[in-house]
């Protein structure tokens, strides 16, 4: 699929359901809505049902619902305070706000859960691949192809078991039981605690025994409840991850240069559709879930500053003042304009290395 196709059709997704979730949480508080549109700018298609007009717009990188009395410093008429955004309580207007992003991370959980549901999950089994020198499973006798069995008496299912199992030990000796050529074989170890890095680059500790897997998997299949529990746990990872990326981005630790531009996600849109259906879709749920963040950040103009000054508001009890949120807008709009052409630099210099 030509990349940049797969772009405009990864966007429409993502805008389509995160105005949704405006649009939708708007009727339900019987506020008026006057537009909807996917992209900003001319309008290239539109179509009035009822008193909403649905549009296309020719800049495809976001979208906006336009509600009855949302503008600042615009009167609203008597006959339509009812129905006015302004006028709503505190309440309504923050869940119409947090509408869109929630509606992304539903979108993310519904594709992980019809992943799932489909495919269900493959899990490594515990049979080791490589046994490093002189580290505790090599000290043991642990052998390449032995398959761990029990570890303190514990069954050991999955290599994430394993795992697990080394990490709790605390550094306390370990007694396993493994199948070596269909013959039962115990051994006992000890644990120690190493150095590593994380995917941040960052040095950590943890307890090791100095095995790797050996790639052999198994398939599992999944009924509904557990797709949803797989599918929620999913959502959950990625979503602290994101969170954490963008924390250590803002402290510096993490390396800016790691924003990508619309090049860029047009390039890894076009390769994942390419991959097939299942891995686009992962994609999706995946910036799904990084576009329901970033709009949750309490920068004004993005629904996060709207929440914020609602909070403040809730707080207070008065409504911040109509300047204070124009000059906040204003900065608002700055920081988005200089982290755009930032990311379009980010862009154009991948793409120069790439050439």
């Amino acid at each position: 699929m030509n990349p940049w196709l797969a772009f405009l059709i990864l966007i429409a997704i993502l805008v389509f359901v995160h105005e949704l979730g405006h649009f939708l949480v708007a009727k339900w508080c019987k506020v008026g809505v006057e537009t909807f549109s996917i992209g900003f700018g001319p309008k290239i298609f539109k179509k009035r049902i009822g008193e909403t007009l649905y549009c296309l717009s020719v800049i495809p990188l976001g979208g906006y619902v336009k509600m009855v009395g949302d503008e600042q410093g615009k009167t609203v008429s008597p006959e339509d305070i009812s129905r006015s955004f302004t006028h709503k309580k505190l309440y309504q207007k923050s869940l119409i706000v947090a509408a869109g992003p929630v509606f992304n991370f539903l979108l993310s959980i519904l594709i992980f859960y019809v992943l799932f549901q489909i495919s269900g999950i493959y899990f490594f089994k515990p049979v080791i691949g490589e046994v490093t020198d002189n580290f505790p499973a090599y000290k043991a006798g642990i052998q390449s192809g032995d398959i761990i069995k029990e570890i303190n008496d514990q069954k050991i299912e999955t290599w994430d078991d394993l795992v697990a199992q080394v990490g709790a030990s605390k550094g306390k000796k370990l007694e396993i039981l493994l199948e070596r050529n269909s013959s039962n074989v115990a051994v006992s170890l000890t644990p120690e605690f190493k150095d590593y890095k994380t995917i941040f680059n960052e040095d950590k500790k943890r307890y090791v025994i100095g095995v790797t897997n050996s790639g052999d998997s198994v398939h599992v299949g999944l009924n509904p409840v557990q797709a949803l529990g797989y599918s929620l746990e999913k959502n959950w990872f990625i979503a602290k991850l994101t969170v954490i990326s963008v924390w250590k981005m803002i402290t510096g630790n993490v390396s800016a240069d790691n924003l990508g531009g619309p090049i860029r996600i047009a390039q890894m849109a076009g390769e994942q559709a390419e991959a097939g259906m299942a891995n686009f879709a992962f994609f999706i749920a995946l910036l799904s879930i990084n576009l329901g963040i970033i709009n949750l950040l309490p920068v004004p103009v993005l629904d996060g500053g709207h929440l914020m000054f609602f909070g403040i508001e809730a707080i207070t009890r008065k409504e911040v003042s109509e300047k204070i949120r124009e000059k906040a807008n204003q900065f608002g709009i700055v920081v988005l304009v200089l982290l755009m052409v930032f990311v379009f630099y980010n862009d154009v210099v991948q793409l120069i290395k790439g050439g």
